[in-house]
């Protein structure tokens, strides 16, 4: 049976929250600003208020204001020094060449933004696959319709599908769809929806055992 690994990108693959995240939230909130007339502050707390309660501003903005996806990810994902903003660990390359299977991109960031960080990553060509936000009716996780979207994209089931995320409630999505799980992150709490937690991508190799 072949294992299909399914990555999230940002804050799994590289580190996000040093500068891309804070860059793309200032974005979003200067969108709010503009398109909804309203002040720094009110902008920046519905977008916080959006994300929290549908797992992505992009859907908040779309149930309240009609607003066009594609002319929201364009205005609020363009970087000038993208290059110098996503940190490459040298070490993630040879970390996912030693997994054996099928590797999936599955992000709910715009589609150009996903390839362009892959290819700074050095790592584009590692995978088969690139499922962005667009690829999911503009649902994105822990929506299960992108997962189901990918699971029959690859005519794949969930048994043979292991999540590799930061995101809890995305990891809540994919477990209860039958996938096993594995949860990026540096903190100490346990959760019954993950199989295996690791610090960082780069160790995905040495839990392999748990896994297939």
């Amino acid at each position: 049976m072949e294992r299909v690994w399914i990555f999230d990108l940002d804050n799994t693959l590289h580190n996000a929250s040093a500068h891309v995240f804070p860059h793309i939230n200032c974005s979003m909130t200067a969108y709010l600003q503009q398109h909804l007339q309203l002040d720094a502050a009110a902008a920046n707390e519905l977008r916080i208020a959006y994300w929290q309660r549908y797992g992505a501003t992009l859907s908040g903005m779309m149930r309240h204001h009609d607003t066009d996806p594609d002319h929201f990810l364009w205005h609020t994902h363009q970087f000038p020094d993208l290059g110098n903003m996503v940190l490459r660990e040298p070490r993630l390359r040879h970390a996912l060449k030693n997994l054996p299977g099928k590797k999936v991109l599955f992000s709910n960031a715009p589609q150009h933004y996903a390839h362009a960080v892959l290819k700074l990553l050095r790592i584009d060509d590692l995978f088969d696959d690139v499922m962005a936000v667009e690829h999911t009716g503009y649902r994105p996780k822990p929506h299960a319709f992108g997962f189901l979207c990918l699971m029959r994209k690859h005519k794949v089931r969930a048994a043979q599908c292991v999540m590799v995320e930061d995101s809890l409630e995305n990891l809540r999505a994919a477990k209860k769809l039958g996938m096993r799980t594995v949860w990026i992150s540096v903190g100490l709490q346990d959760t019954a929806c993950v199989d295996v937690k690791i610090r960082d991508v780069m160790r995905l190799p040495s839990v392999l055992s748990r896994l297939v």
